[in-house]
């Protein structure tokens, strides 16, 4: 049965909040909570979407990923039949753009390109989920689990409440841990295909192997690479993206609404 929402068609607060689960994904981290949406039109059940990145010489595969995650994104909202993306003030917007909002594949926009979207996804997705191994066990530590139980800790171990519990069968002994970086592992755990594979660990080696307790310091060593590689890119990205929205500088775009 269509709701009145469902006729009428979304908000741009829900928008907004379906556009806050996008991430950018070399930093990982939401492209509202990065500041790169620049508008949100809702008319009725059709919603159009402007964003800009920091530069305008950013990665064509992640602005692709980023378009065509925003499109999908929104368009799963119940009252959304159709969402356009619009790419601002980047090199190749004019592929992107077209490519996106048509429906076309990667490789058919960007028939030159040396690759495709799944390869470059997967690679930056095993660096999210590195980064959030680490603050995830990094939490676990400091409920105060050994290196030991957390090396050993399975899917079925762990009790997502509020707070997350973490349960280790072996010592019969539950500790309460903070959710959001828990559930932000899982997340990405799950997107990776970790709890689909054959292993029951919690934790994986960044190959995706389970960690041996003898190696656990070196693996949070690694994890935490990525967590301050990122970091680093993400505070670039910001200097970048506050030195382009600047009040001195010259519109985003000759157009003043998304097309």
């Amino acid at each position: 049965m269509s709701t009145h929402t469902d006729r009428l068609g979304t908000s741009e607060r829900a928008v907004r909040r379906r556009l806050d689960r996008v991430t950018d994904p070399e930093l990982d981290e939401s492209i509202v909570a990065l500041d790169y949406v620049d508008e949100i039109a809702v008319e009725g059940r059709q919603v159009r979407v402007a964003f800009t990145l920091p530069t305008a010489w950013c990665s064509p595969a992640f602005a692709w990923m980023m378009a065509t995650d925003a499109r999908e994104a929104v368009e799963a909202l119940p009252g959304v039949d159709r969402a356009r993306i619009r790419l601002r003030e980047h090199l190749h917007e004019m592929e992107i753009n077209e490519g996106v909002n048509e429906g076309l594949a990667f490789a058919e926009a960007f028939p030159d390109a040396d690759g495709g979207v799944a390869e470059v996804r997967a690679t930056l997705d095993a660096k999210a989920r590195l980064a959030r191994q680490y603050d995830a066990v990094e939490a676990l530590l400091e409920a105060g689990l050994d290196p030991r139980q957390i090396a050993t800790l399975e899917f079925t171990d762990l009790w997502i409440d509020d707070p997350a519990v973490a349960f280790v069968r072996e010592r019969s002994v539950g500790v309460s841990v903070a959710a959001d970086p828990v559930e932000s592992y899982l997340e990405k755990a799950r997107e990776t295909g970790l709890v689909a594979d054959d292993h029951p660990e919690l934790f994986r080696t960044p190959e995706g192997d389970p960690i041996p307790v003898d190696r656990f310091e070196l693996i949070q060593h690694r994890c935490r690479l990525a967590t301050v590689n990122m970091g680093g890119q993400g505070s670039v990205c910001d200097a970048l993206n506050e030195a382009r929205r600047a009040e001195n500088r010259p519109p985003l775009s000759p157009e003043e609404h998304i097309p």
